[in-house]
């Protein structure tokens, strides 16, 4: 809360009605966010009973980002993150960026999944996961999926000109692909309604098409470079402090006094959450000497730095310079750090491989004629499925639990980037709902040592047992 003090001389009684309002929006939900006291902070409590694996909670991320690198296996919204297209433009966005070099300007694919970019295999393994889904070893129909084969030459024509339908295909329809408003290349949407809601809530300043509202293109396409080649936080930041300058702008209009009025407003939505300065709360990498700490730390706030000097110079605006100082781009970074979910969209091309594994033997047979080589070209990729990171009102207010009574789980139904909360047992109403931040099943001091980038040491009823 401290680098709000800058905006306002009454920040203080202003945080704490912005809290108040967020609590009261989250009665809708069965949940209610509570002031526990000065040391635990605050909590999300039940306001209604929860039976066993039910729906605790699906939540819609405040802002959020794919990462990078997985652009490459997945052609997804960029606002809700569901996967767009058809299957095979999906594949056409995997296989003719990665299928080779010796054509290379001609297997590029644009923001709509037609050919425009290359990428060899060696950058996209980089992405591929090691345990990308367990259905990965028993998908019967690509024989040795382990090793990637060359795509014949007709069937690459085919992706490259649009006139690959493959059997069954229709089984799995998606959402056309809706083009950014400001013509840019970087994102693609479902719909006109999430292509509209992007735009007004942050991709108008960062957009870097020819219509784009950002002050500084270049700047701003240098800032995505170097976030792309340092860390994806980075952009999801972007949206952050672009999304509070937009309110910010609105809300002058109906607030007397000043500019920083306007911005500690703006900035409501995410008043909630824990914030700690990033290069002091990331976690010391394992190849990183002790002693050598402070020197990482001082490595973590220039490329910080960096990071903030490229955007400011791409949108800042003198009214509201406060938001960019680097104390608050710290701080805001670090939001993401301790509150941040990670988000995960099943891949429809994975289902459509499986549906086909899964058909009558001779019906299978003849479609494996047209897949197989498809199959046999992703390799192991095929199970590859969209991922990014998010930040979410009511989750980043849960609190860890050694013995949580509830987890994220995606079921069959979510086909987008909210955050789905099931319960793990009954919760009662007035009881705390919490998560675990690690991995429930290690040690006591191995969970201590995991929680010690959290800056807390847990005394949930397990840590208490075991200790």
């Amino acid at each position: 809360m401290a680098l709000l003090i800058a905006f306002c001389s009454n920040c203080w009684l202003a945080l704490f009605l912005m809290s108040c309002r967020s609590i009261m929006a989250s009665f809708r939900l069965g949940l209610q966010v509570r002031v526990i006291d000065g040391e635990m902070g605050k909590g999300v409590f039940a306001d209604k009973d929860f039976s066993s694996e039910g729906l605790v909670l699906r939540e819609a991320p405040l802002v959020g980002a794919q990462h990078s690198r997985n652009k490459r296996d997945a052609m997804v919204c960029s606002h809700c993150f569901r996967y767009v297209g058809s299957i095979e433009q999906q594949l056409a966005r995997r296989l003719l960026q990665n299928d080779g070099e010796e054509d290379a300007s001609d297997d590029v694919m644009d923001s709509d999944g037609e050919p425009t970019t290359s990428m060899d295999d060696e950058e996209r393994d980089e992405v591929g996961g090691e345990d990308m889904d367990e259905n990965d070893e028993h998908c019967g129909c690509s024989g040795n999926s382990k090793m990637k084969k060359a795509l014949p030459s007709d069937a690459r024509s085919a992706l490259a000109r649009g006139a690959l339908v493959l059997p069954y295909s229709n089984q799995f329809p998606l959402p056309p692909v809706v083009t950014c408003k400001g013509g840019c290349q970087d994102d693609v949407h479902c719909s006109d309604m999430c292509a509209d809601a992007a735009w007004a809530a942050y991709h108008s300043l960062l957009c870097t098409g020819p219509s784009s509202h950002c002050k500084n293109t270049d700047a701003l396409v240098s800032f995505k470079e170097f976030a792309d080649e340092t860390n994806d936080i980075f952009h999801i930041a972007a949206q952050v402090i672009a999304g509070t300058l937009l309110r910010a702008r609105k809300l002058e209009s109906t607030i007397r006094g000043k500019h920083e009025s306007a911005l500690l407003r703006a900035w409501e939505p995410f008043a909630m959450s824990f914030k700690l300065l990033w290069w002091e709360t990331v976690a010391l990498p394992s190849d990183v000497d002790p002693v050598d700490e402070r020197q990482f730390r001082n490595q973590m706030k220039e490329i910080a730095a960096q990071s903030l000097s490229l955007l400011k110079s791409a949108i800042c605006e003198e009214n509201y310079a406060p938001l960019f100082s680097l104390e608050i781009y710290g701080h805001i970074i670090g939001m993401f750090e301790l509150n941040n979910l990670e988000i995960v969209v099943a891949s429809p091309v994975e289902e459509y491989f499986l549906y086909i594994d899964d058909l009558p033997p001779a019906a299978k047979a003849e479609a494996e004629v047209y897949t197989k080589p498809f199959l046999d070209a992703l390799g192991d990729d095929y199970a590859a499925y969209c991922q990014g990171s998010g930040l979410y009102s009511l989750q980043s207010c849960m609190n860890h639990s050694c013995r949580p009574n509830a987890k994220a789980f995606k079921i069959d139904e979510d086909r987008d980037g909210h955050a789905v909360l099931l319960t793990t047992r009954p919760i009662r109403k007035g009881e705390e709902a919490t998560i675990s931040y690690i991995h429930e099943d290690a040690s006591l001091d191995e969970r201590r040592a995991a929680l010690a980038d959290y800056a807390f040491v847990c005394r949930c009823s397990r840590c208490l047992e075991e200790s």
